[in-house]
């Protein structure tokens, strides 16, 4: 009987438990530091360097300064130069993050290949990881905006029904229509994630599918599986977002407190600054971690259900 004994590499080549994939999921980050953990840290660091780059620009050549003890953001407190530097600065650090976004896509994918090499026992440098999305980087990018298109489109939708609701329907109408359309579009949304959005990426990755037949794949691999899938999902986002919060958190308040404390001339550079190591340090652990348990789900779908253990067992030599 083939059983848990057949480990060549982060995990047993079996259907996995929780307790499976949280470690795996260490484990491949621990054992492929560069590719992973690595890789989100320079696509945050290159992210957030806009933002820096450009306060720093603005706050050495011009006289952008910025009071932090001053709630009262109008002309009054403000002059136009201030508030036209204070509004490139923050746009800066707002573009930093769609950049930062846009680069875990690809961390994403890349982290999907580290995930089945280590699978078999092997380790992928950070350029190996890169190259292996070779042909899919493209296609990657379709994916995350097809998906992102119909979640907006949906939450318009919804939204449009409210203000129509809300301007024509009499009260107990509007009361009903709350009580019943919120928590079914909660559990649609979280339908969407699961069967729709959650195992895509992955599957576009590691197997030869376009974009809709990766979405299929996913759909595919959680039927039946729903309630698993969205726990192990719904407790990976929990986690990653409490530990996150703990490691960002020292950060962003030495910079709060740091703006008290410095003149208003660097203000502004400190906050952004302690802003932007925060959310490096953050993403480190959680964009990783949350790949590694993404596609680890991914792998334990197509072994629960595709005996892909076996494959496995062939790709690492275990079998013949």
């Amino acid at each position: 009987m083939l059983g848990a004994a057949h480990k060549p590499g982060a995990m047993a080549l079996r259907p996995l438990s929780l307790g499976d994939i949280y470690d795996a999921a260490f484990r491949i980050i621990r054992f492929n530091p560069k590719a992973t953990v690595g890789s989100a840290v320079l696509v945050a660091s290159v992210a957030m360097a806009v933002p820096l780059v450009l306060t720093a620009v603005l706050t050495f050549f011009t006289d952008l300064t910025y009071d932090a003890t001053s709630a009262d953001m109008t002309g009054a407190t403000i002059d136009t130069a201030d508030l036209a530097g204070l509004i490139a600065s923050f746009g800066a650090l707002a573009f930093g993050s769609v950049l930062q976004a846009v680069g875990l896509i690809f961390v994403t994918g890349m982290v999907a290949h580290v995930t089945a090499a280590a699978a078999i026992g092997q380790r992928l440098s950070l350029g190996e990881a890169w190259e292996a999305t070779h042909g899919k980087r493209w296609r990657l990018i379709g994916l995350s905006l097809l998906l992102g298109l119909v979640l907006t489109a949906a939450v318009t939708i919804y939204v449009v029904l409210w203000i129509v609701i809300a301007l024509s329907a009499p009260t107990g109408v509007i009361v009903a229509w709350g009580l019943v359309s919120v928590p079914a579009f909660v559990a649609a949304l979280w339908w969407f994630w699961i069967r729709v959005y959650y195992l895509p990426v992955p599957a576009l990755m590691l197997e030869d599918v376009g974009i809709v037949g990766a979405v299929g794949r996913g759909y595919r691999l959680t039927s039946r599986q729903f309630w698993r899938t969205f726990g192990i999902a719904l407790l990976t986002v929990l986690l990653v977002n409490v530990a996150g919060g703990i490691l960002s958190f020292p950060i962003s308040f030495v910079g709060q407190i740091g703006v008290l404390a410095v003149d208003e001339s660097n203000a502004l550079l400190l906050l952004i600054a302690t802003q932007g190591l925060a959310s490096v340090v953050s993403t480190a652990f959680v964009a990783p971690f949350t790949a590694a348990v993404t596609s680890l789900q991914y792998l334990d779908q197509r072994m629960r259900k595709e005996a892909y253990d076996v494959d496995l067992m062939r790709q690492a030599g275990v079998l013949r």
